[in-house]
């Protein structure tokens, strides 16, 4: 199972009253490492994949310790920990060499943006994401 790695810089509007990286904050940097692993990584130049559109339909967020602002990017895993024919479970961990901040959990629907509704996952999509699957961990999505 891969899992996918974005780094994710730090900016100074990040931070709350109190000097660390506010916590709603904390679901942008998922959106980028989510944007940057189904858009541009998945499954390649020229395919039409993830392009008709995806809701978010849940976010699950533990907050483990607080992020102050600093110069160096954090780096956020993510992998897939469940994949259904018309949804996906995708778990994350924001990190640095010394901690984890964050472990969270977000469930996407396929989404035909055209017709309105959502629409299922194409053989296409399913491959790519079979290769980011961790199922061992489905149970445990949130805490993943």
């Amino acid at each position: 199972m891969a899992r996918h790695v974005y780094s994710c810089p730090l900016r100074w509007s990040d931070m709350d009253a109190f000097g660390h990286v506010n916590n709603v904050v904390f679901l942008r940097y998922l959106e980028e490492a989510r944007i940057d692993f189904m858009f541009r990584l998945a499954p390649g130049e020229g395919s039409a994949s993830f392009t008709g559109g995806s809701v978010v339909a849940r976010h699950e967020i533990d907050y483990l310790r607080p992020l102050v602002h600093r110069h160096a990017p954090v780096t956020i895993e993510l992998w897939v920990t469940k994949l259904t024919a018309a949804s996906l479970t995708i778990a994350y961990e924001v990190k640095d060499e010394q901690e984890s901040y964050v472990r969270a959990s977000t469930v996407v629907v396929p989404y035909n943006l055209q017709e309105g509704r959502p629409r299922r996952i194409s053989a296409e999509e399913r491959a790519f994401l079979k290769e980011y699957l961790d199922d061992s961990m489905t149970s445990e999505a949130g805490a993943a």
